[in-house]
């Protein structure tokens, strides 16, 4: 073929292999349940019920009541007299609903409005969302806007008579609302019964199921537990399936991104030391320590420095022309608990360092790591990014918790992982999935398990043993 050929170019295996590698977490992909009815159908206990069946971390129950359009100053006088449809299609900010939906599927930290019924108005503040595992979409529109239908797994109709409706949302206004009765009746006849049926009614035949009886149905609801558990489980297996192929390629490992400390006697005596059994738990921490701070200045080696803006004069007037400044700002995160071994070693040596923490655990029944909380502060334009963790087996816990950063706008290029202990695969998986990531590591482990042993957890150090040991929680 001619190289006029209007044919597209076949994808080079180089381009194959980037795509392969890319780390996919599993909260940019969360699975989305949507569920609708009346309003006092019981929708919301429908979610809870969910919620805390599937017993998910990071599970976000993303509320329609949050997305009430803001109202003039004339709307709000009708909305204090009754008068103002709150049940039409109309009153809900229905783009930046979908908008909300999309940047949580998209992996990103997302702002949620807070809407006050008191006020009939948006507050200042608002939810911070950052990786929702499972999102439920909760309000009597939920199944209503189209293009918030194509994101969603699982769609859902709580279909309760209206009778029934009635009564629990005057029981809710009353007690939680504080409104007084005349109101929420006037409001049912003029606006709730009208909109209900012409509008909520016909979203049910959006729904792959509907729940009769709404939320007294149980077996309904545990039938549809059993299935989004399904779903879940099949989720989980592929990110699993994902994280082992980062760490099956056997690409070189590019040892110019990877420092290990020189092994000296000095630095093998230590390593003797920490991995004794009977090494006693004060020597422990204070041989570990000491390799902490030499991990640490070796990774503030990948600081940049840039020439001081002054000359230097020294105590006897010689006058030093080639100072330099540190003109990066770090910023250290911890992989709870792990990470926190090193904190003690980093104060002493950057006293007002920034630290963040995120805490990421396996799952006990299906070993998926899982992202359970993140306090991250706000990163500098440029800082670097140390990120702390004791041992590395699989890299899991690591990639996920550098995707975290790369989320929060920090360039891959400048985050330097800092660990004592790796095993070659665990740090395969992390530079095939993050290339341009910096490491510094203690003791990085060349024995390979043998043919048909897994991985991960037939490494001579599969065992995590250094925060135990280091807090004394062995």
């Amino acid at each position: 073929m001619s190289p006029s050929s209007s044919q597209p170019p076949a994808k080079s295996s180089t381009h194959t292999d980037l795509q392969a590698n890319k780390y996919i977490p599993p909260w940019t992909s969360p699975y989305i349940i949507g569920v609708a009815g009346f309003s006092g159908s019981g929708k919301t206990t429908v979610a809870q019920k969910i919620i805390e069946q599937i017993n998910q971390p990071w599970t976000v129950l993303l509320s329609m009541d949050n997305f009430y359009k803001p109202l003039t100053p004339e709307q709000r006088e009708l909305a204090y007299r009754n008068e103002y449809d709150f049940d039409t299609p109309d009153a809900y900010d229905l783009e930046a609903f979908y908008n909300c939906i999309i940047s949580l599927k998209e992996g990103k930290k997302t702002q949620v409005p807070v809407y006050s019924f008191a006020l009939h108005n948006r507050t200042e503040e608002s939810i911070s969302i950052y990786g929702a595992n499972v999102i439920i979409v909760e309000g009597i529109y939920s199944l209503y806007d189209p293009k918030v239908l194509a994101l969603m797994d699982t769609k859902i109709y709580v279909d309760t008579d209206l009778d029934i409706c009635y009564s629990r949302r005057l029981l809710r206004d009353i007690v939680e609302r504080k409104r007084d009765i005349e109101g929420i009746i006037e409001q049912w006849d003029k606006f709730v019964k009208p909109s209900s049926v012409a509008s909520v009614r016909p979203t049910m035949y959006n729904a792959d199921i509907v729940i009769p009886h709404g939320s007294d149905n149980t077996k309904a609801i545990d039938m549809i537990i059993k299935h989004i558990r399904k779903q879940l489980q099949k989720k989980s297996e592929e990110h699993l399936a994902h994280l082992a192929r980062l760490g099956r390629m056997v690409a070189p490992i590019n040892h110019n991104n990877i420092r290990v400390l020189p092994r000296t006697n000095q630095l093998l005596g230590m390593k003797s030391i920490i991995l004794n059994r009977e090494t006693s738990n004060d020597d422990f921490i204070f041989y570990f320590d000491r390799i902490a701070s030499m991990l640490i200045s070796e990774a503030l080696e990948l600081v940049h420095y840039s020439p001081a803006p002054n000359d230097i004069v020294t105590p006897s007037g010689y006058i030093i022309t080639d100072g330099v400044v540190q003109a990066q700002e770090v910023v250290a995160v911890n992989i709870i608990k792990s990470g926190d071994c090193f904190m003690k070693s980093l104060r002493k040596i950057i006293p007002e360092a920034i630290v963040g923490k995120v805490l990421i655990q396996s799952d006990s029944q299906t070993g998926e790591p899982q992202l359970h909380t993140e306090r991250l502060p706000q990163f500098a334009s440029g800082c670097k990014v140390l990120l702390f963790d004791a041992q590395v087996i699989s890299g899991a816990a690591a990639t996920m918790a550098i995707k975290v950063i790369l989320d929060h706008d920090v360039e891959e290029s400048e985050i330097v992982l800092v660990v004592y202990l790796a095993s070659e695969t665990g740090l395969r998986r992390i530079l095939n999935a993050f290339p341009h990531v910096k490491i510094v590591v203690g003791n990085l482990s060349a024995i390979e398990p043998k043919e048909g042993q897994d991985n991960d957890t037939d490494w001579w150090m599969s065992m995590r043993f250094i925060d135990a040991r280091y807090f004394g929680t062995d």
